[in-house]
């Protein structure tokens, strides 16, 4: 049985990714079948002091204490 189509390297998880912009919109683009995300805006969280991004698939992103992605409520 052939496993040419089948790469476990392919899939990965939110905190995966590089903590970069251009990382997110790439994996947030692979997770909506390669159609193109982009960000909408973002502006700091008064409270956590942190940047959210607001993108276009209608989710908001920022960066964690470990420089990891995480998805907001």
């Amino acid at each position: 049985m052939s496993h040419a189509f089948i790469r476990e390297s392919d899939d990965q998880w939110l905190d995966q990714i590089p903590p970069t912009l251009n990382a997110l919109i790439v994996y947030i683009s692979k997770e909506n079948n390669g159609i193109r995300a982009s960000e909408k805006r973002n502006y700091k969280d008064e409270s956590t002091g942190k940047t959210v991004h607001v993108m276009s698939n209608g989710l908001s992103y920022s960066i964690n204490e470990e420089g990891k992605w995480f998805m907001l409520d």
